[in-house]
């Protein structure tokens, strides 16, 4: 018998889900109707497709190797709608890349650089909250993400993370200040500029003042690092994030390195999504080698 994939459609739709109920009402259709489309095509396929557990629908053997092939054929059929609905011009690439708030713009411009000036390519260039973002990229509204911290996808969200890179975090501040040479001195010396208790930084920090029993004053906790740059580099403070924030302002001297904080890292990460095919620009970007995305920009001659 051939496969219908409408009925097929239905399956994806509501094995994605879980839930018949919600599925229906997403797909405008009856719930009577959408279990009998599914029964036809557990009757063409020779196996039950779904277990029931409660009110939702767990997969069985059967439904997770057809879940699988429908996930490949539907997400590709996305991806090719998407590709057609970006307004791409013959012959011109375009790339959609998202980025969390609160990353690095000097690392984003690094990442990206290869690419800026480009003719042949158009650059859509997003940020935002990582789950708003996760939801264009399933969506095929975005192409990459870069992020400070991975994910991890499944079945349903094939989500791809690739560390990019990797950098200490320090302590920065005006230049010149008279300090203790000592690292767990420092951090009493002056108030601080940190990252937002969620932050993986942030926590870092927590453990090695606890280790060294220090409770060190908070003048501020910034979320957006962009807005740490401004406040490291203009109210006096110390601040506690990765030298290539304020990379600048490190090299023409307006701001001053202190210290490393030991076992204290920012990682970067790359996040796509499984697919057949992925672009020449989105190759590019992620054949880099990860120590070169770090390094401060040479002047022009």
């Amino acid at each position: 018998m051939k496969l219908n994939y409408h009925h097929l459609y239905y399956f994806w739709r509501v094995a994605r889900a879980g839930h018949l109920t919600r599925t229906a009402d997403a797909l405008h259709i009856s719930q009577s109707a959408l279990s009998g489309q599914i029964r036809k095509l557990e009757e063409s396929l020779g196996h039950d497709l779904f277990i029931r557990e409660g009110r939702r629908l767990k997969l069985s053997e059967a439904g997770r190797l057809a879940f699988s092939y429908a996930e490949d054929i539907f997400r590709q059929g996305e991806e090719l709608t998407a590709m057609f609905a970006s307004g791409a011009q013959p012959n011109r690439e375009v790339l959609r890349v998202g980025a969390v708030a609160t990353l690095s713009r000097n690392f984003q411009e690094g990442f990206l650089q290869p690419l800026l000036g480009r003719e042949d390519l158009e650059l859509s260039l997003q940020s935002g909250h990582l789950d708003e973002l996760l939801r264009r990229l399933s969506a095929h509204r975005l192409d990459l993400i870069l992020s400070n911290q991975s994910v991890q996808g499944d079945e349903q969200y094939p989500w791809r993370s690739r560390l990019i890179g990797r950098q200490s975090v320090s302590v920065i501040g005006p230049p010149d200040l008279e300090l203790s040479k000592e690292l767990p001195r420092i951090l009493l010396e002056r108030s601080l500029i940190v990252p937002g208790a969620n932050n993986n930084i942030r926590q870092a920090f927590e453990q090695i003042c606890e280790y060294h029993r220090i409770r060190p004053t908070i003048a501020a906790e910034v979320d957006d690092m962009a807005l740490m740059r401004l406040l490291t580099r203009d109210t006096g403070h110390l601040a506690i994030l990765p030298p290539v924030v304020v990379r600048d302002e490190l090299t023409n001297g307006v701001l001053q390195e202190y210290g490393v904080l030991p076992g204290v890292y920012e990682e970067f990460y790359a996040i796509n999504i499984r697919r057949q095919f992925e672009t020449p620009a989105l190759k590019e970007l992620l054949s880099q080698p990860s120590g070169a995305l770090l390094k401060e920009r040479q002047p022009e001659p």
